[in-house]
């Protein structure tokens, strides 16, 4: 039986009203002014460990764009532990590993995620060899082509500091943002994230600070620019 996507933590479409979801609105914006002289049209989401929301800032910063009216081509990318096909109730048999393995054509394995605008790529099966599929030119022609049919598309990643796909994912990206939970992850280990990132010339946008409790238990997404020097 297909779970209903209320049951899930897209908050932008279950409580578009509410603060959490003009947060994800503010990241959408911010990330569209951090470029004055090119566009942003790729983007992925690193962490330095699971659990520190990634996986539901992308969806619902996808859900954002798509609501604005954005074509929007949703990706996991995360081989190792997908997760999207759980958020979105999609099969795993087909997805990202299917088409970087020459098995099917993208238009195979694209999903229709039941929201206007918004298109989904599970990760498929899992394969032995995540990061070399990650920077094989096959996925250098595949975004390429992606380009020309979706205004937005981002990416899933593992966590940066457990394997290195998301650094090799990165070379592909216009954009990077970093997600740190509060109180989750030590300040050693989230700056060792940024070196890393820094050290393959990711285009690192900036940070979105999750779960921070303000006034009155609400939780919210706070999105910090990167200084450029």
């Amino acid at each position: 039986m297909r779970r209903s996507i209320s049951d899930t933590n897209l908050v932008t479409l279950t409580n578009p009203k509410s603060p959490i979801s003009e947060a994800y609105r503010t990241l959408r914006t911010n990330i569209q002014y951090s470029a004055i002289d090119s566009s942003i049209q790729v983007i992925m989401v690193a962490s330095t460990q699971m659990g520190e929301g990634k996986t539901t800032t992308i969806t619902n910063l996808a859900i954002a764009y798509a609501q604005e009216g954005k074509r929007v081509l949703l990706i996991d990318a995360d081989m190792r532990k997908p997760s999207l096909h759980h958020v979105f109730s999609l099969t795993n048999r087909v997805g990202l590993s299917s088409l970087l393995s020459n098995q099917l054509h993208l238009d195979e394995v694209i999903s229709d995620a039941s929201i206007p605008n918004l298109h989904v790529i599970t990760a498929g099966p899992i394969p032995p060899n995540p990061s070399e599929m990650l920077g094989s030119q096959r996925l250098h022609k595949l975004v390429a082509e992606m380009r020309e049919q979706y205004d937005m598309i981002l990416f899933d990643t593992p966590p940066v500091m457990a394997v290195t796909d998301s650094l090799v994912l990165s070379g592909l990206c216009d954009g990077v943002i970093m997600v740190v939970q509060a109180e989750k992850v030590k300040k050693d280990r989230v700056k060792k994230t940024k070196a890393s990132l820094q050290h393959v010339n990711a285009p690192l946008l900036g940070v979105v600070l999750n779960n921070v409790q303000r006034h009155q238990g609400k939780i919210y997404h706070y999105y910090h620019k990167e200084d450029k020097k």
